[in-house]
């Protein structure tokens, strides 16, 4: 099948159902093109992670090149409909986790995150210094699309629960908001996983129709206010260990722009994603004191789930070794992780293990 046919053509019908789109306004050497993301207007991290790369679009351009950025319900409702927008030609880019569309092809799930995969520094290795951009142009080729990561959340938290998990049992028909492959693991454990926006979380949370939910890390979930519900907080996750955020642009209308806003757009979010990083870093340990001196109990797996995390992460990702690019995009990011732990393991890891032990 030809997906990048079909997607246009379904795009088509499902967008225009939806919102009328802006079309791309050029006026004596200037562009604007319409953003869509899949997060909620103000939506703490990741939508400052949109704006960020319209900003320094415009700046860089002094305003030749201009990014309106729609929040998810704006222009387009739900997540499979803001890669619909752009691959189908409606909308110019998105902003958006690239693994909301494992449905489309699961190896998006590399350019967020797969579980037990890259942390930050491992992605941002592989993506700029080894094949990562390259197999994510080639990826989305299938698709119309010339994509770039555009943020970076750091290490998420396992999660929100209303109850203790003491044993890889107690998921058995858990409903979990959980996305990418990460939720497919939980999914083998016996979860009722769902994948919903950001903006509907909370609501989701707080009325019962999920039992539990990971969102980012501590900055982020006190945002959201999930501490308002359950004060039981898992701190480390298996399924997000450093999960990258993508400016996912139509290819046709990329390449009908000059050779100059091309490369904005491509500096725009290689520098929205460091800074977007180090805005989850340098918040989360604050807020994560906050959420415990509010009363939120924070919490580690015990072992034995880890090792039910493990096995059904394997599972899952051996399920797709039949598809000839999530196989060689999975081999890269495997060899590149080796490459990269082989060194942090005796230098940044041993250091700060003596750090904490000499200085407290």
């Amino acid at each position: 099948m030809d997906r990048r046919k079909f997607i246009k053509s379904a795009g088509l019908a499902g967008a225009a159902s939806t919102a009328a789109f802006a079309t791309p306004a050029l006026s004596q050497g200037r562009e604007k093109l319409t953003m869509v993301t899949s997060w909620g207007r103000g939506l703490a991290g990741v939508f400052d992670a949109a704006l960020h790369v319209a900003e320094s679009v415009k700046a860089m351009s002094e305003g030749t090149l201009e990014i309106d950025v729609k929040a998810n319900g704006e222009l387009v409702s739900g997540l499979g409909a803001v890669f619909d927008a752009v691959t189908s030609g409606q909308a110019d880019l998105y902003h958006a986790a690239d693994y909301y569309y494992v449905g489309q092809h699961p190896a998006f799930a590399y350019f967020t995150a797969v579980p037990f995969g890259m942390t930050p520094t491992e992605l941002h290795n592989w993506y700029y210094h080894q094949d990562g951009m390259k197999l994510h142009h080639e990826l989305g080729e299938e698709f119309g699309l010339i994509s770039f990561l555009g943020g970076n959340t750091g290490p998420q938290a396992g999660g929100w629960f209303r109850k203790e998990i003491k044993s890889a049992a107690d998921f058995n028909g858990l409903k979990f908001r959980m996305p990418g492959l990460g939720g497919k693991a939980l999914g083998k454990l016996g979860a009722s996983v769902q994948t919903l926006p950001g903006s509907e979380v909370y609501q989701a949370l707080a009325s019962g129709a999920i039992d539990g939910t990971e969102w980012i890390g501590p900055w982020a979930d006190e945002k959201a206010g999930f501490q308002e519900i359950t004060k039981i907080y898992y701190t480390s996750g298996f399924h997000e260990p450093g999960a990258g955020l993508t400016v996912g642009v139509n290819k046709d209308r990329f390449n009908s722009l000059s050779k100059g806003h091309q490369k904005m757009i491509e500096i725009a979010s290689a520098e929205a994603n460091q800074w977007n990083l180090h805005q989850y870093l340098s918040n989360n340990s604050e807020a994560l004191a906050r959420l415990q001196a509010g009363g939120v109990k924070t919490l580690e797996f015990p072992d034995a789930v880890w090792d039910a995390f493990g096995k059904a992460s394997q599972e899952v990702l051996d399920e797709n070794m039949g598809d000839p690019l999530f196989k060689k995009i999975r081999e890269s990011v495997e060899a590149s992780m080796k490459k990269s732990a082989a060194w942090d393991q005796l230098s940044s890891v041993a250091y700060a293990r003596q750090r904490t032990r000499v200085l407290g």
